[in-house]
């Protein structure tokens, strides 16, 4: 039987002018070939809300900083059950949607966890990750972006 550290997380789809999403790519330290590629965001501290922590981990993982206000709503939620470093995982999170221009990311906010298992990032067109034989969280990612790009708003 599984037990699970139960977690709040919230996320951010970083898309830019030409609907490219920001995504890093990570492994976990304990299954060190096991890469994949994921959205801005982690886990919130005790008491703070999903806004003000999807800024917080927006800034500190990609240099942008935005007030919580700035977030809207989130485009939508879920709830994922994952190992890392050894640990069983069970996140509710939030996704959030925000749309830059363009941006040049700034990892040095990092903590040690993430320097030490983010190996890179990339702008991802929907169509090409959808395409891609790359592993990426949410797995649903393409059809849950297209539809919020599509809609303008949460699916």
């Amino acid at each position: 039987m599984t037990v699970y550290t139960p977690r709040r997380a919230a996320r951010v789809l970083l898309v830019d002018a030409s609907d490219r999403v920001l995504l890093f790519e990570g492994s976990d330290p304990a299954r060190p070939g096991h890469r994949y590629w994921f959205t801005p965001g982690g886990g919130l501290h005790p008491g703070e809300s999903p806004a003000d922590g999807a800024a917080r981990e927006l800034a500190e993982e990609t240099g942008l900083r935005l007030a919580p206000a700035q977030l809207g709503a989130p485009v939508f939620s879920d709830t994922v059950e994952f190992p890392f470093d050894g640990v069983w995982y069970r996140q509710d999170q939030q996704f959030y949607l925000v749309r830059v221009t363009g941006w040049e990311v700034d990892t040095a906010g990092f903590d040690d966890v993430e320097r030490a298992s983010v190996h890179g990032h990339r702008w991802w067109p929907v169509a090409e990750l959808a395409a891609s034989a790359e592993r990426y969280y949410p797995p649903d990612l393409p059809g849950r972006l297209g539809a919020v790009l599509a809609g303008g708003g949460a699916c």
